[in-house]
């Protein structure tokens, strides 16, 4: 672990945000460039410091999980990212196919989406980074472990996870799953995460088995869904899709159905989010 040229490192990319690039408001007075360390430390889910004894080049070693947070928190490149794990002194995570590192970009688009649900799940359905309204809507999908991680996986090994969708629906949406998994083997053929997924799924569900033998393909894309809400009932959405590079990444959106109540029911829920976080 290289601490000073880590600490340097840190510091510079903090300097060169600014908090419209993290979806911060810019406040009344800024003494330093860019962000704040506390800004940091709130983004990247750590204490204020924590961080800052890394920037001080007196931080401990940091956690392959710390340094992914951090470099979300700051907004960095597949480049800088590797360079930051290198620095302290960890092998940088896979490129491409089981990449969890969310790029700049669909941060700052995810960013924006302050009144609109949104998430980016990787090409195996593992949700690696939410928006405060998708968490409102759907709760937290970060806090899996395991082949819990993966929403195909829940789908079919706990069915209770579906009582988020209408029953009328759920054929649909297991099919919809299955035939995705089935585009994301065919492209990542022989790796091993997927592998295990999809053997664990055979022996755990008939229905996936089934359906999986049915050997229907099809790269997960716009779509409508109906969401059933504990606080507000019924909302029908429209879940767009937005694929990475090689289809490894997907920023979901979802926004009211034309003619529907949505728009009003997102906004109520805003409200009530907002209320029980204070």
């Amino acid at each position: 672990m290289d601490r000073s040229e880590l600490a340097d490192f840190l510091r510079r990319r903090r300097e060169q945000l600014v908090p419209a690039d993290v979806g911060l408001a810019p406040g009344v007075r800024r003494r330093t460039p860019g962000l704040r360390r506390d800004e940091v430390a709130l983004l990247a889910g750590m204490s204020t410091d924590y961080y800052t004894r890394l920037e001080q080049a007196r931080g401990p070693h940091p956690s392959t999980q710390v340094l992914a947070s951090m470099a979300r928190a700051l907004r960095l490149t597949d480049d800088q990212r590797d360079h930051l794990y290198l620095l302290s002194g960890q092998v940088p995570p896979m490129r491409a196919a089981g990449n969890k590192h969310v790029g700049p970009g669909l941060l700052h688009l995810l960013d924006k989406l302050d009144d609109t649900p949104g998430c980016v799940i990787s090409d195996l359905g593992e949700v690696l980074i939410q928006n405060r309204m998708h968490v409102i809507l759907f709760g937290d999908a970060t806090r899996y472990s395991g082949l819990d991680r993966y929403i195909t996986w829940r789908w079919f090994a706990h069915p209770a996870e579906r009582g988020q969708f209408p029953a009328d629906d759920h054929e649909r949406l297991a099919g919809q799953h299955v035939a995705d998994l089935r585009a994301t083997a065919a492209r990542r053929a022989g790796d091993a995460d997927v592998a295990e997924l999809v053997a664990r799924l055979y022996e755990t569900s008939t229905e996936f088995a089934a359906l999986w033998d049915r050997h229907d393909v099809a790269v997960r894309r716009s779509d409508t869904k109906t969401v059933l809400h504990g606080e507000v009932g019924r909302i029908d959405l429209v879940c767009e899709t937005l694929l990475t590079q090689g289809a490894y990444q997907h920023l979901l959106v979802y926004m009211p159905q034309p003619g529907s109540d949505a728009r009003a029911k997102l906004d109520l829920l805003r409200v009530i989010g907002t209320q029980q976080m204070v």
